[in-house]
């Protein structure tokens, strides 16, 4: 339970960062929880692809995450034009 509380707050926190830094693309507080669980999802994935490592701990984790949800923020303003 403690784990799924942790990803809820990092994704809504990473989501929240990446609709600031792309202004205009918010999608709400749970649209952005879910954008920023899925970017985390595509940060970690991406970052392992190219064998880059931020450091650890919760800055690693979050920055991370919102460069995943920069990319899926990316995708989806892809197809909602």
């Amino acid at each position: 339970m403690n784990n799924l509380i942790y990803v809820i707050l990092i994704g809504g926190v990473s989501g929240w960062l990446a609709g600031l830094i792309k202004s205009g693309y918010g999608f709400g507080l749970i649209g952005n929880i879910v954008v920023g669980i899925v970017g985390a999802f595509v940060g970690n994935w991406l970052f392992g692809k190219l064998g880059v490592s931020v450091g650890s701990g919760l800055i690693n984790t979050i920055f991370t995450s919102v460069v995943g949800a920069l990319f899926v923020l990316f995708i989806i303003g892809l197809f909602k034009r």
